[in-house]
């Protein structure tokens, strides 16, 4: 990866409309490319923003809700639109054993049957405290985040107390896609102001697309105006959830972007066991079949149409169905274009990805190919996520584990994300085996890169020693180390006099008395103000020694 390419992933959550009024939260991986070959790439890139400038022209039914019905009640949609106010605790991944300090900051959420509040995730992320604002009355009410997608940056909130919504109206999901050209009401607490604010737009584009960490859908594009707070209001149209506001361009003027009800009601619909799996893709690369030589060379009739894969997802393995040249021609009875886009509706063509989910069962979709000039159906496994050697965290808080003056912790984006361009610099000039394996797979179940987090902790043992962190660990002992688990049970188990760290890159071996290390450790967690040596998973490994 590019020092250019990590600048624009650090730059990325400007793009987006935060939770935080104060500053944008989302945190974004990658464009379409990402579910085809895994880059980190914008969530919105310079081509769609020149597109998008020339074109601007759980269970719903949960019972036992005290939530009125908005006919019965006479209620506006108004009263229904809800300010989150939000204190949210980050990791901080250079002291992996605690979290940043306390950022405060605020989005909007709407009220949906069941006594829940639809938001998005990047409002709601990392968050210690959640208070609800109701529209009437201004009082604050203590709430709980009780399902979080962060992939497709949506979260439902409950109230701790739920009577405190009784009268205020449950607004329902539209059943479909909102037309282009039609106009939709955009309500929410954006910065700048106290009370509700209701803007206007234009649909002027529906289209599927990568929203954060890899997941993929529809998403609506707006020209309503839209600012940090906006995030989590929904946009209404006949009185129905057209979609939830979620990001915007911050370079153009008035381009905005909406979850649409498919989306919202696939995560509730997901969600509704208590845990969301997230939306089945592919993850295959390919591409168009549109030039002419290519088709040639693949005896292509001129009336078949499709994508040509490239590079399967898992090309090792013998069985997997999908083979290289292969052309997909249909996703279930769907026809593929040259350009991989499927008809959705009159009007409306959509990459065929969008059938991924609607169409998989059992953990496959089935795909209708053309190879040596045959025509076979096959069913292709999906997930939810693409199984990356360096995988995002997303809501969660890094591991680490402190073993005298070393803190080691698995290499994560947003561990890469934090270092910024300086960081990647650093990790290209000492030929890190992280920037060269940036989009890998692992190659065996549960492989991770484990890296010194941070500069070694103040102790004589260390006298000597450049310090720099960043050092990815490849052999303790000569025993080669598959993870973070790995590296505290080698270190757990060892009994040589020695203790040898050796790295994958050009930083230096570390070299320390058995000893001399072990006795440190009780001293320097004491003298750091650290609670704990190791993160919660992996406290066990420690507590055997």
């Amino acid at each position: 990866m590019t020092k250019l390419r990590l600048l624009v992933v650090a730059a990325l959550a400007a793009t987006l409309l935060g939770g935080i009024s104060k500053s944008a939260m989302a945190i974004d991986e990658s464009t379409d490319a990402a579910v085809e070959t895994g880059e980190i790439e914008d969530v919105i890139t310079e081509e769609e923003k020149a597109d998008a400038t020339e074109e601007k022209g759980a269970d719903p039914e949960k019972e036992e809700s005290p939530v009125a019905d908005p006919e019965a009640e006479g209620q506006d949609i108004e009263d229904s639109v809800v300010k989150l106010n939000v204190t949210a605790r980050a990791p901080d991944f250079f002291r992996p054993w605690t979290k940043a300090a306390p950022s405060k900051g605020s989005g909007s959420g709407v009220v949906i049957a069941g006594s829940r509040i639809l938001t998005n995730a990047h409002v709601v992320m990392h968050a210690s405290e959640v208070l609800v604002q109701l529209r009437k009355g201004g009082d604050q009410h203590p709430a709980k985040v009780t399902a979080i997608a962060p992939g497709i940056d949506l979260a439902i909130v409950e109230l701790n107390d739920p009577s405190a919504l009784e009268g205020v109206a449950a607004v329902d999901l539209a059943t479909d896609l909102p037309q282009i050209k039609s106009q939709v009401s955009v309500y929410g607490y954006p910065q700048g102001g106290d009370d509700l604010s209701v803007t206007d737009g234009i649909v002027s584009r529906i289209e599927f697309a990568t929203y954060n960490f890899g997941a993929s859908g529809v998403r609506v594009q707006v020209d309503a105006a839209l600012n940090p707070g906006n995030s989590g209001g929904p946009a209404i149209q006949d009185g129905k959830i057209a979609g939830l506001v979620f990001s915007k361009i911050q370079e153009a003027d008035n381009i905005g972007y909406l979850i649409p009800p498919e989306e919202i009601q696939a995560f509730l619909t997901d969600a509704g066991d208590g845990e969301y799996e997230g939306n089945p893709l592919l993850f295959d690369s390919y591409q168009t079949a549109e030039n002419i030589a290519l088709r040639k060379y693949l005896k292509l009739p001129k009336e078949t149409t499709g994508l040509v894969v490239t590079r399967p997802y898992r090309e090792e393995d013998e069985d997997y169905p999908l083979k290289k040249w292969d052309v997909i021609t249909h996703i279930g009875p769907h026809a593929i274009d040259n350009q991989g886009y499927v008809q959705i509706r009159d009007g409306l063509r959509l990459k065929y990805m969008y059938y991924v989910s609607k169409l998989a069962s059992d953990g496959e979709v089935e795909l209708t190919i053309l190879r040596d000039g045959k025509t076979k159906t096959v069913r292709v496994p999906v997930a939810p996520d693409r199984e990356l050697l360096i995988p995002p965290l997303k809501n969660n808080y890094p591991d680490y584990f402190i073993y005298g003056p070393i803190v080691f912790t698995p290499a994560t984006q947003e561990y890469l994300r934090a270092l910024g361009g300086a960081g990647t610099s650093m990790l290209a000039a000492i030929d890190s085996p992280i920037m060269k394996r940036l989009y890998d797979l692992p190659t065996e179940p549960g492989e991770q890169l484990v890296l010194i987090a941070t500069r070694m902790f103040p102790h004589p043992i260390t006298q000597g020693y450049d310090n720099r962190p960043l050092g990815v660990i490849s052999k303790v002992n000569g025993k080669e180390i598959k993870n973070l688990r790995h590296l505290a049970e080698v270190l757990r188990d060892n009994d040589d006099e020695f203790l040898r760290f050796e790295m994958a890159d050009r930083n230096e071996s570390l070299v320390f008395r058995t000893s001399e290390i072990k006795d440190s450790i009780e001293q320097i967690l004491e003298d750091e103000g650290i609670r704990y040596q190791a993160s919660e998973s992996l406290r066990d490994v420690w507590e055997d020694e």
